[in-house]
């Protein structure tokens, strides 16, 4: 059976055994020509293999493992996709699901099932590589919203929320949801129990372990009166259908848990305002967008998991930016941070005492706590009250 996988003008034959039989094909000049190409994807698909997936995704560790092991698929991908972020495992994997490719919902189990996903991926290469080229690995993760509670119920109020990175807005309704803060971490204490605080009603409920004391954790919501977003292609899984079809298949297979969130938080927003969100570069757009935040309300630059989009270059010109903006703001404003330490050149790397894939969060660019990537945990940091303190003094 001949397979035409169009874009990269790559003609394949696929055996019964999965293997490829090439015709010779043009590369486009956007891509990598060369074996170091192919090599680089391996070692990419086997890295996420590896850091991001074992542990959390048993589907996509074996997934992206066998890819790895795969010369001649790493070949196609090096081959018709730019090098960059649309080589970038999670959204291969997350395209294929979103076009109901076999084992969409569990992921391949052993050689066999690994063929025939590798043999429908090469036979749908055009819609494949359609949705890799018009759509990004941008999760909306709202549970965040658990982390950085503590720190918005703080500031002087009411607020007015910017999000940089905003993808479909989610995390800019905090004051749409409701908390389950369990004191302790799974295997240790318990301490205080737990502390619930949210919008009554809310469909969605987050859950999130802390060692934060219980009489710092937030009694009551922030006021909210403005909302504003940022974002290279905003998503709107509300009005559009498609969207968060696209926001559901960015979800790990196996994760129920976290896919129903997603659910219920889209539907916890749905009689919500739309906020403001711009389509655009994250540094480019911020100025202008942040002189729209009403002057009594204290402006709230935040951003979650989203930085490392920038390269390294203009993450360097985003912090003076940001501190530019807040500075030169009549009232001040204030800046929460929620990343990996590795995208946040201005803070000190914190010691990560159990997983190094939690996010450091940080306000005014002074570490406050490690957080879990999908808000499912806040570890306090040393000196998180003074950082707090000076944030309620300093806002308008």
């Amino acid at each position: 059976m001949v397979v035409n996988v169009g874009n990269a003008g790559h003609a394949e034959s696929a055996t019964n055994t999965g293997h490829l039989v090439r015709t010779p094909y043009t590369r486009s000049d956007e891509c990598i020509d060369s074996d170091a190409g192919t090599r680089g994807v391996a070692e990419r698909y086997r890295d996420f293999a590896w850091r991001e997936a074992r542990g959390r995704s048993d589907a996509h560790e074996e997934l992206s493992a066998r890819i790895s092991q795969d010369p001649e698929f790493c070949d196609l991908l090096s081959g018709s996709l730019p090098a960059g972020n649309k080589q970038q495992p999670n959204l291969l994997l997350a395209a294929v699901r979103y076009l109901d490719g076999p084992h969409a919902e569990q992921g391949p189990h052993g050689a066999a099932a690994y063929g025939r996903w590798r043999e429908w991926t090469i036979r749908h290469w055009d819609e494949v590589r359609a949705v890799i080229m018009h759509r990004a690995s941008q999760t909306d993760e709202p549970a965040r919203c658990a982390t950085l509670l503590p720190l918005l119920a703080r500031l002087p109020q009411p607020l007015a929320l910017l999000e940089v990175g905003a993808s479909a807005g989610l995390c800019l309704h905090p004051d749409r949801y409701r908390y389950r803060y369990q004191q302790g971490y799974e295997g240790g204490a318990h301490g205080a129990g737990t502390v619930e605080v949210g919008a009554p009603g809310s469909p969605v409920v987050f859950g999130c372990r802390t060692q934060w004391p219980a009489e710092q954790l937030p009694e009551r919501l922030p006021e909210i009166v403005w909302r504003a977003g940022i974002d290279l292609n905003p998503l709107d899984p509300v009005a559009v259908p498609d969207d968060l079809r696209w926001l559901r298949a960015l979800v790990w297979p196996g994760d129920e848990e976290r896919a129903a969130r997603l659910s219920a938080a889209v539907e916890a927003v749905r009689a919500a305002p739309r906020p403001r969100i711009v389509r655009g570069d994250l540094i480019d757009e911020l100025p202008a967008l942040a002189a729209e935040a009403p002057p009594e309300a204290t402006l709230v630059i935040f951003h979650s998991a989203a930085l490392d989009r920038l390269p390294p270059a203009r993450r360097e010109e985003f912090a003076p930016l940001v501190r530019s903006l807040l500075e030169g703001r009549a009232g001040g404003g204030h800046w929460i941070s929620n990343e990996h330490h590795s995208v946040l050149p201005w803070t000190t790397a914190p010691a990560h005492p159990e997983d190094e894939l939690l996010l450091t969060l940080a306000l005014d660019g002074r570490p406050v706590a490690l957080t879990g990537p999908h808000g499912q945990s806040l570890h306090r940091l040393r000196g998180a009250e003074e950082a707090a303190g000076a944030a309620r003094t300093t806002g308008s």
